[in-house]
């Protein structure tokens, strides 16, 4: 029997994770002969193999295949639905789990859209659909935990979403250049924009994405994302600006200039212009800290995380921004 539709999953060295998601796969409410996953590891990862080894039993067509070398997300989805065999594609993440309608609902809003003529547009080949996310957080969550639940209202998201591949072809698959898991999703839907390709809400294809536990002061090494803000920016300047930042985050520069006014005016004994500078520095420092814990947790670990971080946040995010601008070469603040 022909298969319908190809989940691609990319993962690392997050088997636990991955086996949680491919039981949520297992108990589909679609025929197990008419799907299949394919799981991608991104570079040389035998804990994956050796839980995948394990976990087989009665399910969809089972492929497993490898990066020789580790290239990031982008890399291992345009692997993964190169070899698929579906009409359609799906996409999710190793961290998640689909609800058991997830693939039939897809499947059933590909049936509908393909070929059918809607208010006048004939849907052709090329369709992609994204559905609901969901980020279970406690009323106080950490800002780890806030942070990505901002998942939930993102517009488009590789945790969740599905293309032809007639789509994925049109617009060349991921960009591989996105090296880490950031803004290559916000590529492929800008892509599909600039393409005119549809795509169709799934209302009934819910994810969960349950939140992963983050080590103290993750927000720091987060900081290096920002790079490719600058790529994403390059590739679509209008788009980034009306769906992603509308302004560069001038309170950081802000922030970096009054510090190092005050240490280059202490450093020539002006000590009130290094006294109003610190001290701007200080408030303005406060003041992000102090937004960053609004609704948030209250612990004692997590404040003094928030006041650590918030001293080095502005000083990394701009490093990274610039790298990336001088990398990509585009100017980007």
């Amino acid at each position: 029997m022909a298969i319908d539709v190809s989940i691609v999953i990319p993962t690392y060295k997050r088997p636990d994770y991955l086996f949680r998601c491919l039981e949520a796969l297992w108990k589909q409410d679609f025929p197990f002969s008419r799907y299949e996953v394919i799981v991608i590891r991104d570079g040389h990862d035998e804990d994956t193999l050796f839980v995948l080894e394990g976990s087989k039993g009665p399910g969809p067509v089972f492929e497993l295949y490898s990066l020789p070398v580790r290239k990031g997300p982008a890399a291992a989805r345009n692997a993964g639905w190169r070899k698929a065999r579906g009409e359609l594609i799906l996409f999710t993440d190793d961290d998640c789990i689909p609800s058991p309608f997830w693939v039939s609902s897809y499947w059933a809003a590909y049936q509908s859209y393909k070929g059918q003529d809607r208010l006048g547009w004939i849907f052709g080949e090329s369709l992609a659909f994204r559905g609901p996310l969901s980020v279970p957080c406690p009323p106080r969550p950490t800002d780890f935990q806030r942070n990505t639940m901002g998942l939930e209202t993102a517009e488009f998201v590789t945790a969740n979403c599905g293309c032809t591949p007639a789509a994925l072809k049109a617009i060349g698959g991921f960009d591989e250049s996105f090296t880490m898991a950031w803004r290559e999703d916000s590529d492929l839907e800008f892509k599909l924009l600039e393409q005119k390709i549809p795509i169709i809400n799934v209302s009934g294809a819910g994810v969960t994405h349950p939140v992963r536990r983050a080590p103290w002061g993750i927000s720091l090494k987060e900081q290096k994302k920002s790079l490719f803000n600058a790529l994403l920016y390059k590739k679509h300047p209008v788009l980034f600006r009306r769906k992603i930042y509308r302004h560069p985050f001038w309170n950081y520069y802000l922030i970096i200039f009054l510090l190092m006014a005050a240490v280059f005016a202490l450093a020539g004994s002006r000590v009130l212009v290094a006294a109003i500078a610190g001290v701007g520095w200080l408030l303005l420092t406060l003041e992000f800290t102090a937004r960053r814990l609004s609704g948030a947790s209250l612990s004692f670990s997590h404040i003094l995380e928030m006041l650590f971080t918030s001293m080095l946040i502005p000083f990394l995010s701009v490093y990274w921004t610039i790298y990336g601008a001088i990398r990509y070469k585009t100017f980007f603040l």
